[in-house]
Order: C-alpha cells, then structure tokens, then sequence
C-alpha cells in the first residue's frame, strides 16, 4: 500500500459524514499535482486493495456492497463490529 494514498483515503472519509464515500478519482486527485491525476489511479487502487484486505474500508456501487474492487466503485469507512 502507498502511505500518501492511504493517508488521502482516510483524510477524505474524515471529511464526510460517516455514512459517506469517496470516489477513487479524489484520491487520485489529492496524492498528484497538476492534471496527471489519472496516472495515479493504478496507485490508488492497489491501496484500495490493502485497505480492504485489511477491513480498513468498504466498497460498495450505486449503495450495494461490493466485496471487491471490480469495475466502478465508491470508497466508505469500513464497519467495525
């Protein structure tokens, strides 16, 4: 996992109510400077990756739960049971 993007990850969900999500491209977005954010997204999405493996955070599409990264997706605050 990349330390920036982590960091950038769970900065951004602080920001948000806690039902809240970010999309990966903000991530991308905050961790570059200038306009090559998309070149950060490889990145962002293996962190994504770590942070789910290790139930840092959850996925989910369109308000469904995702159990992996795959195609669109929105990044949430993992529940913590």
């Amino acid at each position: 996992m990349d330390n920036e993007a982590q960091e950038a990850v769970l900065a951004l969900l602080a920001a948000r109510a806690p039902d809240g999500s970010v999309c990966p491209s903000e991530v991308a977005r905050a961790i570059t400077r200038g306009p090559n954010w998309r070149s950060a997204m490889p990145t962002v999405h293996a962190t994504v990756d770590g942070m789910l493996a290790e139930n840092l955070v959850q996925l989910s599409w369109k308000g469904e739960p995702l159990a992996r990264r795959n195609g669109p997706y929105r990044i949430g605050t993992a529940i913590k049971n």
